[in-house]
This record gives C-alpha cells, structure tokens and sequence, in this order.
C-alpha cells in the first residue's frame, strides 16, 4: 500500500509540473517570444539536472549532488534582470528543480543552487545559454553556501599552465581548479566539474595539477583558498614567500594580488577587498 501511495503522489506531481510548465509557455507565447527567452532557458536547466539522475540500490534512483551552480550567460544588466525576474519568481528555479528530482523519486532537502551570470560563454559549454556544474560537498558547507551576503568578484589570471581560457571572472561561493573540466569515475559518472580548467595533456606543468587538485571558498565576506587532497599539494606566493595550504585545514584567506600555485602552475587573482567585507 505504502508503494501505492507513492506510486499516485509521484504521478500526481508530475501532473503538477507539466500543467505548470503550459501555462508558463502560455504566458510566454502571451508576452511575445524572442530567441532562448529566460523561461525557455530554466526548462532547458531543469532538464539538464533531471539527466544527472541515476540509478540506485533494488530500483531505486537517486540524485547524488547536493550543490548545483548555474554559469548564466547575461551580456547586459537588462539580460540579467530578466533572468533574475524569472529565477527568483513563482515557483523560484530552485522549486522547479527541487519539484522535478522528486517526481523522479529523488529527495532534495539540502540542494543548494548558485547562480552566476557572465558576460560570455566558454567553448565546453554544451548549451550556449548556460552550463551547469554539479558537486557534492559536506552538509555544513552546503548550508554555509545558501546564507550570507553576496559573493563579491573575484578575477582569476593563468600565470603558468595552460588552461581553457586566459582570464576568468566569478561571483560565486565555490570556484573549483583542477585538471580537466569534467572529472568522472571509472563508471563515467560526472562527480565533479572544474570551472577553471588546466588542460590535458599540455605538458608537465599542468599534469602537476590534480583533476581534482583545489578550491576557492567565500566564508564570511572572505575568499579562502583549500587542497583538495591533491597529488603536488597547493600554496599560495605572496610578497615573496610562500604560504602552505594544508590538506584538511580550514583553507588560508586570500587576498588581491595573491598567486595560486597548483604544483607547478599558477593563477595571479584579484578583488576588491573592501567590497568582500
């Protein structure tokens, strides 16, 4: 009877779902439609964390991320209004989301979603509105994630290695580095996805960078840098010296001007460090 009952309610909400999706495109055939507007975008975002679904234990299927961080292409201020407009409204993108895993049988309670709007796309994007990059961290970071201020920028420039791109800019409360821009598991599972990523096989400065080498926190109003158990371990040059980031520690604060060494390469960063406060 139990299997029953949530066999109706499971059917019941995606009812609910595909109702709310016609009456949302309703409304958009309404306004007026133009090329990928925000509406067609969040489908398209909902379909693509619904594709990382995969099968359990004795028929199961689970959602193994808890964090979700959304890369928006918004090349202006009135872009991201819209987009804003639509992300944060009734039902929000994270409900939306949230509605959809669970239709599929998947719960949800922790799954924090970033979002981060740029004003150009990268060449491993797979759609050209957005990308999505999916992590699982510990509970207690994924709650740190979903409160607080506002991450303040943070620029990033390839010093040494080489990476996808030259120069990158963020606003986000996890920036991961590394080796490759997806890294799975020997069953092909994504587990992790590197937003900025030294190349493979361009020589031996970036095979000294982990696939999974390091990230970049912002923990109250501060960037902190941490080693993600990497191979050629993580520090930071910094007016001539060098500061250690241990593995397991609580991360080293950042600051403009600071060097990133991920064994042999390097990202010069910069932010305002008034505005992070």
């Amino acid at each position: 009877m139990k299997f029953g009952n949530m066999d109706v309610l499971g059917k019941a909400r995606r009812l609910e779902s595909r109702i709310a999706r016609r009456l949302d495109s309703a409304a958009q055939d309404f306004m007026g439609s133009g090329a990928r507007e925000p509406l067609e975008i969040v489908y398209s975002i909902v379909e693509a964390v619904e594709h990382e679904i995969q099968p359990g234990g004795r028929g199961r299927r689970t959602f193994p991320f808890n964090r979700v961080t959304l890369s928006v292409l918004a090349p202006s201020r009135d872009a991201r209004a819209r987009f804003e407009a639509v992300f944060d409204g009734e039902p929000a993108l994270r409900e939306r989301i949230v509605d959809r895993l669970r239709s599929a049988g998947c719960e949800a309670v922790d799954l924090v979603v970033d979002v981060v709007y740029v004003t150009r796309g990268q060449k491993n994007w797979r759609d050209p509105g957005f990308h999505v990059d999916f992590a699982r961290v510990t509970p207690v970071d994924a709650r740190d994630a979903s409160r607080g201020p506002t991450a303040a920028r943070i620029e990033l420039t390839v010093s040494r290695g080489v990476a996808e791109r030259r120069a990158y800019a963020f606003m986000a409360r996890r920036i991961d580095l590394g080796r490759c821009a997806e890294v799975r598991d020997s069953r092909n599972r994504l587990i992790r996805t590197n937003h900025v990523a030294f190349a493979e096989g361009s020589g031996d400065v970036n095979q000294s960078v982990s696939r999974q080498h390091a990230h970049i926190g912002y923990v109250s109003g501060d960037y902190r840098l941490y080693d993600d158990r990497s191979a050629h371990g993580t520090s930071i040059l910094r007016n001539g010296r060098t500061v250690a980031v241990p593995t397991g520690s609580r991360g080293v604060r950042l600051r403009s001007g600071d060097e990133i060494v991920l064994g042999e390469a390097r990202l010069r960063i910069r932010f305002d460090e008034e505005a992070s406060r």
